[in-house]
């Protein structure tokens, strides 16, 4: 980490609440809102890095005597680590550390809806370590469940809705045999389901339109003898997410849509009463939706996923112009 204009900021920061006539309590809470609002729109990483040093000294002044604020300053901190984009495990770990030993004083100090907030932030923290098999995905399920008992349709849809994605994607990440795979992965579209029967399009549009991408994705790679069946159902979850999404207003999450609507028409034959008829007409419209894809990507300085489009895109020139080709080998 290379000293910068942050770093002699938060220290000018710490020096000067520090010969404060204020109580300590009162400079513990400068140092916490300081941090969050470093937190709230950092920058760059830099501004996560200086958050995390203000929260490490918020703990330090806390000491034994201010344990709900101490318990406040390590979930600050361990936000902010699993926020700075760096490659490995080791902030993962640290933000785990920081959220475990601050859950049990929140449980009985705190508020049920910042003990659900902290568990449901845990969950995430588990399901980034899974890959690097420092966590077990049940543990992270397990932390998303603790929190939906607080968080529930009714009165929380925007955390129950969230919390409900997580979990499905959990369960679709579970590495296992073919026959415990197809189980959790109908577990998975059982809970995009579920939480659409209680988040709808008028009140909350853009958890409805995220459960409904994701199911669709969900349906489309589901191991079945019913695939044709299973990407219906996918492009009809896909037509409902686009009654939110629109390149105007949300272009980026538009263009994951449909591209994901181009990868289920891409498999699906045009009249599903003759899959031995083919599907050129969907090879056209998939055609159409990643190049529309594409350019929104690109636009956007998303290269990685246009990349990811521009071979699709390439993919299904190459099966147009097979299917050309036979039918001028038939003529």
């Amino acid at each position: 980490m290379t000293p910068s204009i942050t770093d002699s900021t938060v220290k000018a920061a710490i020096a000067a609440i520090a010969s404060e006539s204020a109580t300590t309590q009162e400079k513990i809470e400068m140092l916490i809102e300081l941090a969050q609002g470093l937190q709230k729109k950092p920058k760059t990483a830099q501004d996560l890095w200086s958050a995390v040093a203000l929260y490490k000294r918020a703990n330090e002044m806390c000491g034994d005597d201010y344990p709900l604020m101490k318990a406040r300053a390590k979930v600050g901190m361990a936000g902010a680590l699993r926020s700075i984009p760096e490659e490995g495990s080791e902030l993962l770990l640290e933000a785990k550390t920081a959220y475990t030993e601050a859950l049990p004083i929140l449980q009985q100090l705190a508020s049920k809806e910042e003990v659900a907030e902290v568990q449901m932030n845990l969950g995430l923290v588990l399901q980034s370590l899974v890959p690097f098999n420092l966590a077990q995905i049940a543990d992270s399920i397990k932390a998303y469940q603790e929190a939906l008992r607080v968080f529930t349709a009714e009165n929380y849809p925007q955390e129950y809705a969230i919390l409900h994605n997580n979990i499905a994607i959990a369960y679709l990440s579970i590495s296992a045999g073919m026959e415990q795979k197809q189980l959790c992965e109908g577990l998975a579209v059982q809970t995009f389901e579920s939480a659409l029967q209680q988040i709808n399009l008028i009140e909350n549009p853009r958890e409805y339109a995220m459960l409904q991408n994701n199911l669709g994705n969900a349906l489309q790679y589901l191991q079945s003898t019913h695939p044709v069946e299973n990407n219906l159902k996918a492009i009809a979850a896909y037509k409902e997410a686009l009654k939110v999404r629109n390149p105007k207003d949300t272009p980026l999450e538009y263009a994951n849509t449909i591209s994901n609507k181009a990868n289920a028409l891409f498999n699906l034959p045009d009249d599903p009463e003759k899959p031995e008829a083919g599907n050129p007409q969907n090879l056209l419209k998939a055609r159409a939706y990643y190049q529309e894809a594409w350019e929104i990507f690109t636009q956007h300085q998303h290269l990685e996923q246009a990349q990811v489009v521009a071979q699709a895109l390439q993919e299904v020139q190459t099966e147009i112009q097979m299917n050309n080709e036979q039918l001028q080998g038939q003529n």
